[in-house]
């Protein structure tokens, strides 16, 4: 499975791919972007199975990139992955077409669930 992780802090990625890879015992080909632009960039480039992304970034935020990579592929799995969990948050990345909305930090238990359901529509 390709996975995309999309976040402006490299902590909170290496956190994100250290519980995706717990979950699949490193069975995954992961990338990573920066901010929105480099998401939607590597989306169209690798084309991912699963793209998770943060809101709050520089360049492009993530409610521009969800935004965006829908547009490119109506089909996208994206789970938005903030620590911004206002409804009206919330309501609008599921408005874009987001899979889920997971609040940060992100567990494993939670991260094999999403996998599951993944892999269920594959």
């Amino acid at each position: 499975m390709k996975i995309l992780v999309t976040d402006d802090s490299k902590i909170a990625r290496k956190m994100v791919i250290k519980t995706l890879n717990e979950a699949t015992q490193n069975q995954l080909e992961i990338f990573e972007a920066q901010n929105g632009q480099e998401a939607l960039d590597l989306y169209k480039e690798k084309n991912p199975d699963l793209t998770f992304l943060d809101l709050t970034m520089p360049v492009m935020d993530g409610f521009e990139a969800l935004e965006k990579i829908k547009e490119f592929d109506k089909n996208a799995k994206v789970i938005v992955l903030s620590a911004d969990i206002q409804k009206m948050s919330v309501d609008r990345v599921l408005a874009l077409g987001a899979f889920n909305f997971i609040k940060k930090p992100i567990d494993l238990e939670k991260t094999q669930q999403i996998l599951k359901k993944i892999a269920e529509t594959l």
